[in-house]
Order: structure tokens, then C-alpha cells, then sequence
């Protein structure tokens, strides 16, 4: 079993468990023997991976809005995690434009009620606080962006998340700042992930097997983006690993880490597509390209050097391994309706794991 059994009969506090980070974290936790307390405001689409997989069996599964800080500081007074995973957010930049005050509710305002909350904790607590790569003021650069690079964004999301980053800096230095604190607290920032069980609006997976599921042609807007993509596990090792080190050590107190894939796998939207087209050969796409379209950056990158130096982790899955693991969930998915995905997906977790083995990365064993 990786990470040395740390979390093993621990409590572990995910938010936004039912989201489709979430309820791949959730699964793996429960694979490795936390307790799990989940709190959400609701299940973020339907279908859902919180539901097919029946994350709802597995966690203590809590209805809480992040935004309401009354409530979340009595979750986590009762509750006294060992872990603590913030993962709640609204997730989508197109939504944001929509919906710009939930967003920065949601998204900053959420962030800082978890790290009010934990002034009122008396144990340690390994706190790994997940904002987004779009929390860097994208100059949309050839290079990887690192840690310590500008903070900002050009659309609400991506500056809600940017906020959210300003709002850990500065807890930290002004309620956290001591070494030898309970409370060791990290944030993290990971590219577009893909993976299965996700449905939500406007992702261009999703968009594919929602599609060509039922026989349609998927419309893109813009198939020139390009993307960071990695499957869904790869940061979520990285979180783990950020879990596990801090719980055992404060050393990674206060700092700031990136989990994206190896330098040379940033893909357009148009390569995403045509990979998955090879594990689902009757899909058909149309370019629908709109230069009156709301913003949203074409090139975003993350330099992963510190997670490696520090952490000893990397990336290892690629692009093709990435896009074929995707492909084989949703098609499992619709090809055997109802069928509880749960297990597969477990599959999928020993399956990474034992590739993590076979690269000899040291979070892989025992």
C-alpha cells in the first residue's frame, strides 16, 4: 500500500467530495483506510462519478456550504480531522462569467472561512488547500509557470482563484506563521485534469462521450487551445504525497506546489480529440471556431520542477496512457448501463499505483 498507511484509520475531511476530483479522492482514501467525512452544497451534475461510483455509501457525506462559516466551523469542531483536503469550488471559467459572485463566494470566500475555521483547531491538522493553474496571471508564455510567479487572472474564475492564493499567503503569515504550529498548511495548483465519471457543462470530455455516446457530432469552439491535460490521479498522488509529508514533518509548511504534466505534453483540444477517437472510432467532431467567444486562455503551462526536487514527484502517465484510461471508463460506463463504477475505478487507482511501482517512485511503496 503507497504512503506508508498514513492515512489508515485517520479522519479525513474532504471538501467538495461530491465534484469529480473529489470523489476520485474520496475513493482512493477509502482504498487506503481513512475515514472519510465529505461536505458539499449539492452533486455538481448528473450524472455524476459521486453517484455512479456511490461515493455517498462509502464517506460520511455532510450537506455544507463552504460559504457559510457558521456551519463549517462546527463540521470541523466535531468532526477533528487529521486531513483536511479543500477541493469545493465553482470550477468552470464560462460559469464564472455567468455567475461571477458565486464564483468568488464559492471559490474565495470559501477558501478563507476553511482557514478561519482552523483557528479553532487544538490538534494537528495537515491541511492541502487546491486552488488552480489559473491562479497565475497568464501571459499565456511558452514556459512552464513556477511557484513564486504573479498571481492574478483575466476572468472571474481564474481571479477568485487567485484570491483564494492571496488569501492563504496571508493567514499563513498573519495566524499560521509559526514552524512549529499544529495547523501545516500547503495550496496546490494542478492543470486540466481529465479522467472518467466526469460530466460537468462545458469540459470538452465530457462534451465527447456526452455526444458521441448518442450518435452526435461534437461541436468545438476552439480546438487550437492548448491544455496540460493529465488524468485525474496524477495530482491527486501529488496531494497525498503533500498529505502524508506534512502530516509527518512541518518542513513543507507555508509553501506552494505545482502538479501538471511533463514539459513536452501540452496538447490542443484538436490532439485530445483525435487520441480519443482511437478508442472510440465512430466519434465525429466539427470545428465551430467563434472569435466573439468570452476569454479563455489558449495556452497555460506548469513548471513541476519543485514537486520533483522536493517531493520526488513526476508525472508518469502519457498522453496516449492518459487518454486511453479515460476512454475505457466512460465507455465501460455506457456500454453496461447502471453499472456501479466504483470498482473499476479502484482498478484504475491499482493499475496507476503499480505503474508508479514500476518507475520506481518512492510514494509507491510500502
Amino acid at each position: 500500500m503507497p504512503f506508508n498507511n498514513i492515512y489508515r484509520s485517520k479522519k479525513v475531511l474532504i471538501t467538495g467530495h461530491t465534484g469529480f476530483k473529489g470523489s476520485w479522492l474520496s475513493s482512493w482514501l477509502i482504498k487506503l483506510g481513512a475515514d472519510v467525512i465529505g461536505i458539499s452544497k449539492d452533486v455538481v451534475s448528473h450524472p455524476s462519478n459521486y453517484e455512479v461510483a456511490s461515493i455517498g455509501n462509502i464517506v460520511q457525506d455532510l450537506r455544507v456550504d463552504v460559504t457559510n462559516l457558521h456551519e463549517l466551523k462546527q463540521v470541523i469542531s466535531n468532526t477533528k480531522p487529521d486531513f483536511i483536503f479543500h477541493l469545493a469550488a465553482q470550477a468552470l471559467v464560462r460559469n464564472s462569467y455567468a455567475n461571477p459572485i458565486d464564483t468568488f463566494m464559492t471559490n474565495t470566500i470559501g477558501t478563507i472561512n476553511i482557514l478561519e475555521s482552523l483557528k479553532t483547531i487544538d490538534k494537528k491538522v495537515a491541511v492541502v488547500m487546491i486552488t488552480s493553474d489559473k491562479a497565475y496571471d497568464n501571459s499565456e508564455w511558452v514556459w512552464g509557470y513556477r511557484e513564486n510567479d504573479k498571481i492574478g487572472g483575466k476572468d472571474p474564475y481564474s481571479a477568485s482563484k487567485g484570491m483564494a492564493e492571496l488569501a492563504i499567503r496571508s493567514y499563513l503569515y498573519s495566524f499560521f506563521s509559526n514552524k512549529k504550529s499544529n495547523i501545516r498548511i500547503v495550496s496546490t495548483r494542478a492543470g486540466n485534469v481529465i479522467g472518467g465519471g466526469d460530466w460537468a457543462e462545458d469540459r470538452i470530455v465530457p462534451d465527447c462521450v456526452k455526444a458521441w455516446s448518442v450518435n452526435k457530432t461534437l461541436e468545438i469552439r476552439n480546438p487550437n487551445a492548448t491544455r496540460p491535460w493529465q488524468h485525474v490521479l496524477e495530482p491527486l498522488s501529488g496531494y497525498l504525497l503533500l498529505g502524508e509529508m506534512l502530516y509527518k514533518d512541518n518542513f513543507l509548511h507555508g509553501e506552494a506546489f505545482n502538479f501538471g504534466p511533463n514539459a513536452d505534453q501540452n496538447y490542443s483540444v484538436k490532439s485530445l480529440i483525435e487520441e480519443m477517437q482511437k478508442n472510440w472510432p465512430e466519434a465525429n467532431w466539427l470545428d465551430t471556431s467563434d472569435d466573439s467567444e468570452t476569454h479563455e486562455a489558449g495556452l497555460l503551462k506548469l513548471n513541476c520542477d519543485k514537486a520533483l526536487n522536493l517531493l520526488s514527484w513526476k508525472s508518469i502517465l502519457s498522453f496516449e496512457e492518459t487518454i486511453k484510461m479515460t476512454s475505457e471508463w466512460y465507455r465501460l460506463f455506457y456500454q453496461e448501463k447502471n453499472m456501479p463504477m466504483l470498482n473499476f475505478s479502484i482498478s484504475q487507482i491499482d493499475k496507476y499505483v503499480q505503474t508508479a511501482c514500476d518507475k520506481k517512485l518512492a510514494w509507491a511503496y510500502d
